[in-house]
């Protein structure tokens, strides 16, 4: 059994087509969308008819929630959710509000949540610090076995599949378990100022996303990434006022003095 995994696409439909007809080529049985679909200055409202025509089995991020909550806004200053917002239809929004936070798979051997299980706004990979620091640490670092084990709060399956930080990262945790991060389809670098300020950069402007393999020896993962439009991708967000969006899309990196 083969399962492509997808998350945080953020709007890029352009970025999410390209990995929908590389998961085609591979052959995979099943794909499951880990969250964060639509958030952002790209083409949101046509990435949710999108994917509500496909049905592939997803599940709520945090900004599914923050971009139904916020007040509709195409003001840049105002942040991506209220951009969302207000280009949501009423179709669109119910599609959204109607997602679970968390599904099961493949008889139960796969469990998926956006961001730890309970909360979709900590990552389960990934540790924030206080250390960013521009041009060095980016304030953001592997989490120890440690933390991932508290964060899971006795959670268990084969693998345990997760979003939200957009950092592709594998981890075989100590009982075995297979812990999955597939990365952003959407957005391949951004920068954040929550818990503390933080960066996070692929290093090229691709698509990722990842598969899953069931065999005798049991379940395997392979990270991918995918080319696509990104220029485009990049200057539909320059043309709505999202100048770090423009620049995160084109480069897989922050943009210079990006707190400053």
């Amino acid at each position: 059994m083969r399962v492509a995994l997808v998350s945080d696409i953020h709007g890029n439909l352009p970025a999410l087509q390209a990995v929908a007809a590389a998961i085609e080529a591979a052959g995979a049985d099943l794909v499951l969308n880990l969250g964060d679909i639509a958030a952002g200055p790209l083409w949101p409202r046509e990435t949710v008819a999108w994917l509500a025509e496909r049905g592939w089995p997803t599940i709520a991020g945090n900004h599914e929630r923050q971009a139904l909550a916020a007040a509709p806004s195409r003001d840049p200053a105002d942040g991506d959710d209220a951009w969302t917002a207000a280009e949501l239809g009423a179709a669109e929004r119910a599609w959204l509000a109607a997602l679970p936070a968390t599904l099961s798979a493949a008889d139960g051997a796969i469990e998926a949540f956006h961001g730890v299980p309970g909360r979709d706004v900590i990552g389960l990979l990934e540790t924030v610090t206080a250390g960013y620091r521009a041009g060095g640490d980016p304030g953001v670092r592997a989490a120890t076995a440690g933390e991932i084990d508290a964060r899971l709060a006795g959670l268990r399956a084969s693998v345990l599949v997760c979003g939200h930080t957009h950092w592709p990262r594998v981890v075989r945790l100590a009982d075995g378990t297979l812990a999955v991060n597939p990365g952003s389809v959407g957005r391949p670098a951004y920068a954040h100022d929550r818990p503390h300020h933080h960066v996070v950069e692929t290093g090229s402007p691709h698509t990722r996303w990842a598969l899953l393999q069931r065999t005798d020896e049991g379940w395997t993962a392979q990270l991918q990434q995918t080319a696509y439009d990104w220029d485009g991708a990049a200057r539909r967000a320059a043309a709505q006022g999202f100048a770090d969006w423009a620049h995160e899309l084109a480069t897989g990196r922050t943009r210079p003095g990006v707190f400053s």
